[in-house]
């Protein structure tokens, strides 16, 4: 609008505006200018753009944004929780959280899975750990690995490679381990996560003389030192690698996939998963 030959802003009709939108070329006062390739745009145009145009996306499909990592914060949060519940109950500290009923009933034990169908237990036992050592270093692996991954591969993707590989770790616990000794501890999804990092390592660009060297670094701590489950980071690990290429493709492939081939693969991957414990109950041996 204007007053006498006076331009004033079409948003605050009391200020005079020196300038126009070079899209709609209405005048906009300081506050409504929003910088642009050419000129200025006024708000309203530029929240039109952003419905309009495409979001850039990576290499794998995953929307480029710089977002906090909240599957990676409220993992974090969902882990710290499940320890408080169960150690602060305990009568004997917070580093016997085994001494709680919830920790009985939420571990991994082949055992009660087989004869009481309790197969909860796949995914729970992912959310406990043994003492204040054990929460702390897993932690530590996720807040290093997760933020990172979480953004490179977009939320959804990042959240079902960590649930696919929780339960490949605890299917391989349950299919090929002894019967009698639980397992409890979110150390088969890190192990997926690093899994998935390894078979997207071309796509994202990663370096992978470092890359395999921390994997190298994890697998020795797993076989030397007694009580780790080497069969749920083994598990954990090779889900981990089938869910990246179920997001990637193979390495040298160059196309991405579409998202919905993406979803297929982590689907059929979950089959998969779920086919070794149902194949492992078949057996009628435990």
């Amino acid at each position: 609008m204007t007053d006498g030959g006076i331009a004033h802003c079409y948003r605050h009709p009391n200020r005079e505006a020196g300038v126009r939108c070079t899209r709609c070329d209405r005048p906009i006062c300081p506050d409504c200018m929003r910088p642009a390739s050419v000129g200025f745009h006024c708000p309203d145009d530029v929240a039109l753009g952003r419905k309009t145009q495409r979001q850039s996306r990576n290499a794998v499909g995953a929307v480029l944004r710089d977002s906090p990592p909240y599957v990676t914060v409220t993992l974090l949060l969902l882990n710290v929780a499940a320890y408080l519940g169960t150690a602060l109950p305990s009568k004997h500290g917070l580093n016997h959280p085994e001494y709680t009923q919830l920790f009985q009933d939420w571990q991994l034990q082949p055992y009660a899975v087989f004869h009481a169908d309790q197969y909860y237990r796949l995914l729970t036992a992912a959310f406990l750990h043994a003492n204040l050592l054990h929460i702390a270093l897993n932690m530590i692996s996720l807040g290093f690995v997760g933020p990172y991954l979480e953004r490179e591969i977009g939320w959804w993707r990042y959240l079902l490679v960590y649930v696919l590989s929780a339960l490949g770790g605890s299917a391989a616990v349950y299919a090929f381990g002894s019967e009698f000794v639980p397992v409890v501890g979110a150390s088969g999804a890190l192990f997926g996560l690093l899994g998935a990092c390894l078979a997207l390592v071309r796509r994202l660009n990663l370096d992978l003389q470092w890359l395999v060297g921390i994997i190298v670094v994890n697998f020795v701590f797993t076989f030397s030192v007694v009580g780790i489950s080497r069969l749920g980071h083994i598990g954990g690990f090779v889900t981990g690698v089938l869910a990246g290429i179920a997001i990637g493709g193979w390495p040298t492939w160059r196309r991405r996939l579409p998202d919905r081939v993406q979803l297929a693969g982590l689907g059929a991957l979950l089959v998969l998963v779920v086919l070794v414990v149902v194949a492992r109950t078949a057996t009628g041996n435990l």
